[in-house]
């Protein structure tokens, strides 16, 4: 490749408090009925005061030390001023000059590769409300407007759409184990601009910057930066001109197509928002919040590896998601063995929740009843592929294993009187494949168990099975 892309990314997240950032009215707008959650700080009626949300300002101190950044003892929420339908005072209050953080990093890896993306700033605004466009007319939905929207900006650190995939999914990570994002993309809790320009490779130069917008999965961000990087190099190859523009993503088509011009910061014609005093941040307060900080993902990573004695590639599953985390090490605490409770968590179980379009947090299989379920198995009460069945049941009742198998009489057969008599039976009616196995064809064995588990319905103890019919073959 002739030319080096340089990416860097703008990452907006709506933040999980009770209220929005500036009053008092719910921030939980998802599925509500339109124009249902405001006031007139939110709608920005004329006389009305914002007030500070301190949950907000908590969260996001919390993430900026997650992200390794310098808190600041005094920052200032600013006037961010422009025009359009979504926001209806004609201005955002947002942080421009002095932010809540700076200066941190988040390191990920790509194809085996570790790297370190330096964070720019982490702070504060609030969000606008949400436009729909049905039928030739344009509406207006003001529930979300005032949501606390965390902004974290990276420096232009990343060189491929691979690594940019790599930042975004290890900065939602982090944002759902601290807990103070949701990180859905889909449901816009999280959204990303990338900002992307290209330089021929050797040089120190940076290119004219493009910034591509309506990245609504991480998939489309890969797609996008992709795609953006090919249009720009065939402009390039044919001695043209990068215009410096505000381009979006068309998932339809798979192409970004222009939107605006790109916007400058004196644009904006920031101001420090009058109505709301400097915030000075107490070291205190920091070290309290640091303190509260949860087991970080590569932390836990870590630890997992160390403790239970896991490959990296179980324990990259089992710790992507903090729930699936949290679920394997109470499971751990109940039945002591780590390799496979893994297995059946990323095996069956996940398998379950993927048919159900549901996540771990909403199974009715407790820790607990799955570790009921796999002393079962332990015990030889059933065999594995019973084991997987009842496991269905409970997944769909949220009954508990043994009840499941006293009510169906799932019970593994282990007598070896009553498998005999089985193993007996089918000997019988099979002389010449008993003669077949005489004569040196061993292979005939799992064949034969087959015949004695379908005769049991699958309920023969297969350890005792096979040591029996060796035995009465021989």
């Amino acid at each position: 490749m002739k030319y080096e892309a340089i990416i860097g990314m703008e990452v907006h997240a709506e933040l999980l408090t009770r209220s929005k950032m500036f009053c008092g009215c719910s921030a939980d707008f998802f599925g509500a009925e339109p124009n249902t959650l405001t006031c007139p700080v939110c709608t920005g009626m004329p006389g009305v005061l914002p007030v500070i949300n301190q949950k907000a300002i908590e969260h996001t101190i919390m993430t900026a030390l997650a992200l390794n950044c310098e808190i600041a003892e005094a920052s200032v929420f600013s006037r961010k001023n422009y025009f359009y339908p979504d926001l209806p005072k004609a201005y955002q209050i947002s942080m421009y000059d002095l932010p809540l953080s700076e200066n941190g990093w988040l390191e990920i890896e790509v194809d085996g590769n570790s790297k370190r993306i330096v964070i720019e700033r982490v702070h504060l605004e609030e969000d606008t409300a949400k436009l729909f466009h049905v039928d030739g007319h344009s509406l207006v939905d003001f529930n979300r407007s005032g949501v606390p929207l965390m902004e974290i900006v990276s420096q232009p650190d990343m060189r491929s759409a691979d690594e940019a995939y790599a930042y975004l999914t290890k900065l939602r990570q982090i944002l759902r184990y601290l807990g103070v994002s949701s990180g859905d993309m889909e449901k816009g809790a999280m959204r990303c601009e990338a900002n992307i320009s290209l330089r021929p490779v050797g040089s120190t130069e940076y290119g004219t910057k493009v910034e591509v917008k309506n990245l609504n999965s991480f998939r489309s961000v890969k797609l996008a930066l992709d795609y953006e990087i090919q249009r720009q190099s065939r402009i390039l190859d044919e001695a043209g001109s990068i215009e410096q523009l505000t381009m979006g993503w068309d998932e339809d088509r798979g192409v970004t197509v222009v939107q605006r011009s790109k916007e400058y910061a004196h644009d904006y014609r920031y101001f420090p928002e009058p109505d709301l005093p400097p915030l000075h941040i107490s070291r205190e307060w920091v070290e309290e919040i640091r303190e509260k900080l949860p087991e970080l993902p590569d932390f836990r990573r870590d630890r997992f590896v160390a403790e239970y004695g896991l490959s990296a590639y179980d324990v990259d599953i089992l710790t992507a998601d903090k729930a699936v985390a949290d679920y394997f090490e109470t499971c751990v605490k109940a039945y002591p063995k780590a390799k496979l409770i893994s297995n059946w968590i990323t095996g069956e179980l996940f398998r379950l929740h993927k048919e159900a379009e549901t996540g771990i947090e909403e199974a009715r299989i407790t820790p607990a009843a799955l570790a009921e379920l796999l002393t079962l198995v332990e015990k030889g009460t059933i065999n594995q592929n019973t084991a997987k069945a009842v496991l269905g049941e409970m997944f769909k009742s949220g009954r508990a294993a043994t009840e499941i198998v006293a009510e169906k009489g799932l019970a593994q057969i282990s007598d070896a009187d009553e498998l005999e008599r089985v193993i007996d039976e089918v000997i019988s009616a099979n002389p010449e494949p008993v003669a077949e196995y005489r004569a040196g064809k061993e292979r005939l064995l799992g064949w034969f168990v087959g015949q004695v588990m379908k005769a049991t319905q699958r309920k023969a103890h297969p350890q005792l099975v096979t040591e029996l019919l060796k035995e009465k073959l021989r």
